[in-house]
């Protein structure tokens, strides 16, 4: 689902964690380069593993590989629970160290608080986005395409589709369908990295992507869609709805609904720019 991973922030630093065993799981590599500031974290990891090497000799809080988005899309990397973490913070030498134990000992507590009442982690997220910038308005939009997207991978899993590899291909299918784009391509057109594509759609893009998904939905349901190979043909129909309509708005506006826009290093609460025209680029018949 897509509320599985996630990016914290400490210091402004972005850190990646992900739901494993029902607890937060954060990226190693990450949390280094948020203590050291280190150029290259992966090498700095390197050292402290052969430095220390009681990091490596099944420490049960360290576990490797865990699937984490990144801008090549899910990868292995090696993740640490809090109790590792702290572990791992012993053999870091950084003035960070205490200020981050208060903050990861106090993200732990939230995901406790998570499990008891699920609504505090929609409220948690509404709040980081608020606290980004973001309109209200924008935010209401992205958290109703949460929940499609949830329903939607619910549905993916309970009709044969295994996580992951087979997610990536259905929602691939959908987004080549509703903008002519998969995912990977959306996210090199606008310029993104590590970051989530749909925290960089507008409102239009948000819109035709839950109507290419909540249509998508409701046609496994209406046909009781099993495999993935007839998934993959719902997903198809599902975003050519929604591309339909993209096309027909396109038409009537005179410029594309696919944007190379982003949000970074904007105020969003601010007027957005005039899209310009990727259509030439982008759409496909």
């Amino acid at each position: 689902m897509e509320t599985i991973m996630k990016i914290a922030i400490f210091k402004k630093k972005e850190i990646r964690k992900t739901i494993h065993n029902d607890e937060w799981w954060f990226v190693i590599v990450d949390v280094i380069e948020a203590l050291t500031d280190s150029v290259d974290p992966k090498h700095y990891l390197k050292n402290l593993l052969n430095r220390d090497t009681e990091l490596t000799k099944g420490w049960a809080q360290i576990e490797s590989p865990l699937s984490i988005n990144t801008a090549g899309g899910p990868q292995k990397m090696l993740c640490a629970n809090t109790e590792g973490i702290f572990r791992i913070i012993q053999s870091i030498p950084s003035p960070k160290a205490e200020p981050f134990k208060r903050w990861l000992a106090k993200t732990g507590y939230e995901r406790i608080q998570e499990i008891e009442d699920p609504e505090l982690a929609t409220k948690r997220t509404r709040a980081l986005y608020k606290a980004k910038g973001y309109p209200d308005d924008w935010i209401e939009k992205r958290m109703r395409g949460i929940a499609i997207r949830d329903e939607l991978t619910e549905e993916w899993k309970n009709r044969g589709a295994q996580e992951k590899r087979d997610f990536e291909i259905l929602t691939a299918e959908i987004s080549k369908a509703t903008f002519g784009v998969t995912p990977t391509e959306y996210k090199k057109l606008k310029g993104l990295e590590r970051e989530n594509l749909r925290d960089h759609m507008d409102d239009f893009e948000l819109i035709f992507t839950m109507l290419g998904e909540r249509s998508t939905t409701e046609i496994h349901r209406n046909e009781n869609s099993r495999g993935v190979s007839k998934l993959k043909e719902d997903a198809k129909v599902g975003g050519d709805i929604a591309g339909g309509a993209r096309k027909k708005l396109e038409k009537k506006l005179g410029r594309s609904v696919v944007s190379s826009r982003n949000f970074k290093g904007k105020i969003l609460g601010e007027r957005p720019p005039k899209l310009r025209s990727d259509r030439k680029v982008l759409a496909r018949p």
